[in-house]
């Protein structure tokens, strides 16, 4: 084994991936008809991938980004930088359409959820909550029936 060596990215580098990542997030999304102040961000995060949807309050998708969408392939899309940078493509969409406030829910057990929430706060969205809509089972599936020899 040699000497591990960590590779710097220069600035030019980081403004390509930052372009790469401003173009797959305005690919396929409607125009604003007007300014929408307040809305809703669905995380759906499994152990192989991790989807971000921007609604208006009553729920009419206003975009969506995945890791698939934004480049990562295989295994590489579960991982939490892959979110971070799916979060990242939503706040872009968030801004176009003016929004300011939103409320996030959660849903699935993948790794990718906390890093997307960070992401959300720290790019300047107001999070008014968070809520967790992972669906969990109450009672389970009814065993099978006892085995008779």
């Amino acid at each position: 084994m040699g000497k591990k060596r960590i590779i710097q990215q220069t600035e030019e580098e980081l403004l390509k991936e930052k372009e790469k990542v401003e173009v797959r997030a305005n690919k396929g999304i409607k125009e604003p008809l007007k300014a929408i102040k307040e809305g809703k961000i669905y995380i759906l995060s499994s152990y192989n991938n991790t989807i971000i949807s921007l609604t208006d309050l009553q729920g009419n998708v206003l975009g969506w980004m995945s890791a698939g969408s934004v480049g990562f392939k295989g295994t590489k899309k579960a991982t939490p930088f892959a979110a971070s940078k799916v979060a990242e493509a939503i706040v872009q969409v968030a801004k176009r359409f003016g929004i300011e406030k939103i409320k996030v829910l959660v849903k699935g057990i993948g790794s990718g959820r906390d890093s997307a929430i960070r992401l959300l706060a720290t790019r300047g969205l107001n999070i008014v909550s968070v809520r967790d809509i992972t669906p969990i089972p109450h009672n389970g599936c009814r065993p099978p029936k006892v085995r008779r020899v």
